[in-house]
């Protein structure tokens, strides 16, 4: 049968990645202490594609995702290996987007249940040069320190979504993101509460006032001194309880 997507281009445009995104597919995934975690992840595949070649075969990045069973990232650079090999490319480029399920107990009556976290793996190579980063989205409270300051009753608070992004010499667990996330937060956020725990996380976080500045540069700081980490970025989103706009703030470190 004719290739069609073999046939010679003549336009002269160089097309810096061409690939399928939205698909999604179960995945498992290794965690420190609770075993494999089963999940659903959204992914984006691509490679580059040379001006004079017009187009490329898209089934061949379905066949490629079909065969990972385990999502180990070191494993990451042999997948987009071999889909430069399959597609005759010179870059390839992996983006999967999924919830990762953690076990929480409430701070009180420590009753167990699931908080899921939106959670991310973007790698690419580019030639022979490999780039693995790792996001993790934290949910957390946060209460304005000037509410409490000029308020003679309570001081209003709301839910931030604290999003890391990093570049990491070695293994470094979405688990531990979370745990930095939320001892630095007004107060980490739960699935299920009881009365004594509700009790208790309106306090604390009374008792940790943070703007939405604050968070961003104390997880910053966090960060900053784990060495493994070679880059990262830091970006937290307040959903205003008294506001009709939201607030955020970014902080970022590259490597050197």
């Amino acid at each position: 049968m004719k290739d069609v997507q073999s046939e010679r281009d003549t336009r002269g445009v160089y097309l810096n990645r061409v690939g399928i995104e939205d698909l999604r597919i179960p995945i498992t995934l290794k965690t420190p202490s609770s075993g494999p975690l089963n999940t659903v992840a959204e992914v984006r595949l691509a490679v580059d594609l040379p001006a004079e070649e017009r187009g490329t075969h898209m089934s061949r990045f379905v066949e490629i995702i079909n065969e990972i069973e385990i999502l180990k990232p070191h494993k990451i650079e042999g997948v987009l290996e071999h889909l430069k090999e399959r597609l005759g490319s010179k870059s390839a480029f992996l983006d999967m987007t999924f919830p990762y399920f953690i076990k929480k107990k409430a701070p009180v009556t420590g009753i167990e249940s699931l908080i899921d976290i939106d959670c991310a793996i973007n790698a690419e190579l580019i030639g022979e040069d490999f780039s693995f980063f790792i996001t993790s989205s934290v949910p957390v409270t946060t209460l304005c320190p000037c509410s409490k300051e000029i308020s003679d009753r309570g001081a209003h608070n709301q839910k931030a979504i604290a999003t890391i992004t990093i570049k990491s010499s070695s293994l470094i667990w979405y688990e531990e993101l979370v745990e930095l996330v939320e001892r630095n937060a007004s107060c980490p956020v739960y699935s299920l509460l009881k009365r004594p725990d509700e009790k208790f996380v309106t306090e604390s976080a009374y008792d940790n006032p943070k703007f939405v500045e604050d968070l961003t540069r104390d997880i910053y700081k966090e960060l900053e001194k784990i060495e493994e980490i070679e880059e990262f970025e830091v970006y937290v989103k307040s959903f205003e309880s008294i506001h009709n706009h939201n607030a955020f703030a970014l902080a970022i470190k590259k490597e050197g």
